[in-house]
């Protein structure tokens, strides 16, 4: 039996379309009936890898948690992780097939609209209802000629459509009208009403205006969603960071903490142009005792206790950046005055000697870095070669070189340090090769930092990442190693002892069923469920 459908569309990209197609995932699996997220084509930089290694976008993934499932790449059968303006890596079915320029993507899209009926034909056979998310608008002209992911698929859904407007934005009322005022008359005729989202104030306030749209269009407003900010759920893109929690924050260091409390350990992540994987530190904004910050200048790093370089999409070029802007500076200061120093993956990579890419993996040409100027280049890149590479900070004893094939797998680790055991996933593209004796006993300047115990649920003894003989300066390539709640709990309180404090040892736990149960509750409560049903032909 086919599975019912309804498609969530936006006037634009952020107004909420991956939070309201969670909120339904989460309402309808509350109503018994077994339901998947889907999203033919994602643009994000925030990834997952599943438990048979492959890669999808997050937003899709916390959609399958609110479902209650395992995610699948089925469910986001296309990603699109952009490493410069005009190109980005293309994953098909968890895998990448390359990088392409836009224009080789267009060409690409006949062939990637197959796999993506495939994708939503086997999850139609195997669910009640389908909750299928829009990319950015269903309006954009020059796009629709080769469409995807919006109106296109639902066609092939047959998928009512609910369109959404953030109001916080202003304009919500004008952006609707302009939308539907650029479909044409069989697409308008599939949207069957309008989301209003993060709305504040008294709701009767909106009655004018609602009239007008409803009279002006013909579609009703099916709900008005509530401004939030007490639900946690993991951000799609960078996008977020430039908002903190809701309240629109300078464009500077962006405070992402908190709590009604004075915090006495200060975390700055490096705001990288190609960041990606950010929510790996979003499980630190629940600890009672930290502030965490997003950086993107050398003035904003002032003294913090743990300075975090994240990953990235082009590490290459990020790391340029980093010289280019007087970053590197102030990140060696605070590693030479003993501040806690940490680098993710391609933050990991960055604090060796030397990245080497031969080949161009990372980079479209042996220019590594197009977008910054050659008086940038020339800056940044001390150290730049033949071998395509350019000089890390080396304050880790490595190298690491690209290859083509990327490493995506969900792994158990041991700390070993601390004996603590952690879950978290593997996605990068290269290898870092220790220079010297590899890390053996003690007398070594650096060893491993974790055991990796479980790789794609088979066993080994892998050991992964490097710390210095303090301990103040390491790295992984393990993602996610702060959403295990004892494991940060004990790092936290090891910062804590080193400047003096007490250990706080009691462990915040993230309960992320709760956090899609308060969504789905706002959601339910300020939107008409009765005509949603109806709409899906219950």
């Amino acid at each position: 039996m086919s599975a019912k459908t309804i498609m969530i569309q936006g006037t634009g990209s952020h107004v909420g379309k991956s939070v309201l197609t969670a909120a339904l995932c989460r309402i309808f699996l509350q109503d018994g009936y077994r339901v998947a997220p889907f999203k033919s084509q994602n643009m994000a930089l925030n990834s997952f890898v599943t438990e048979d290694g492959g890669e999808m976008g997050r937003a899709q993934v916390v959609q399958a948690e609110a479902c209650g499932i395992k995610p699948c790449v089925d469910m986001n059968p296309i990603l699109l992780k952009p490493s410069a303006d005009t190109m980005a890596q293309v994953i098909v079915k968890g895998k990448p097939v390359g990088n392409m320029t836009v224009e080789e993507y267009i060409y690409f899209k006949k062939e990637a609209m197959e796999i993506v009926r495939e994708s939503l034909d086997r999850l139609m056979g195997e669910y009640d209802i389908i909750v299928i998310e829009g990319a950015g608008s269903p309006a954009e002209i020059n796009l629709k000629s080769h469409d995807i992911v919006n109106m296109g698929i639902a066609e092939i859904a047959d998928a009512p459509v609910l369109l959404v407007g953030d109001i916080d934005k202003g304009g919500v009322f004008a952006w609707f009208v302009g939308t539907m005022e650029l479909l044409s008359e069989k697409e308008r005729e599939r949207v069957k009403g309008f989301i209003i989202n993060k709305f504040r104030g008294r709701r009767e306030l909106l009655d004018s205006g609602i009239t007008f749209l409803e009279e002006r269009t013909g579609k009703k407003v099916m709900g008005v969603i509530p401004y939030f900010r007490d639900i946690r759920i993991m951000e799609e893109d960078s996008v977020s960071l430039t908002k903190g929690q809701g309240a629109s924050l300078p464009l500077q260091a962006v405070s992402r903490g908190g709590k009604g409390q004075e915090p006495e350990i200060n975390i700055d992540v490096i705001m990288l142009p190609h960041i990606s994987n950010f929510t790996d530190f979003d499980p630190l904004e629940i600890e009672p005792d930290v502030n965490l910050r997003y950086i993107r200048r050398w003035d904003e790093i002032n003294s913090p206790d743990m300075l975090i370089i994240p990953g990235s999409k082009n590490t290459i070029s990020d790391l340029l950046y980093l010289k280019s802007s007087g970053l590197d500076k102030k990140i060696m200061e605070c590693a030479n005055k003993g501040v806690t120093l940490i680098g993710i993956c391609g933050g990991y990579q960055m604090l060796g000697k030397r990245i080497i890419d031969k080949d161009c993996v990372e980079s479209p040409s042996p220019t590594l870095t197009p977008t910054l100027s050659q008086r940038e280049r020339e800056r940044g890149a001390r150290g730049e070669g033949r071998d395509g590479g350019v000089e890390g900070f080396g304050l880790l004893d490595m190298n690491t070189e690209f290859h083509p094939e990327k490493i995506t797998h969900q792994v158990k680790a041991v700390h070993l340090d601390s004996g603590i055991e952690v879950s978290g996933y593997e996605i990068h593209m290269g290898k870092s090769n220790i220079e010297g004796s590899r890390v053996k006993g003690q007398g070594s300047r650096e060893s491993p930092v974790f055991k990796i115990i479980e790789r794609s649920k088979n066993r080994v003894e892998i050991l992964d990442g490097l710390k210095t003989q303090n301990g103040n300066i390491w790295g992984t390539y393990i993602h996610g190693i702060f959403e295990n709640d004892i494991f940060r709990r004990n790092f936290i309180d090891s910062i804590r002892i080193r400047k003096g404090l007490q250990p706080l040892s009691a462990t915040q736990v993230f309960r992320p069923d709760m956090e899609y149960d308060k969504l789905a509750e706002i959601v339910r409560n300020n939107m008409n469920m009765d005509e949603v049903y109806r709409l899906c032909h219950f």
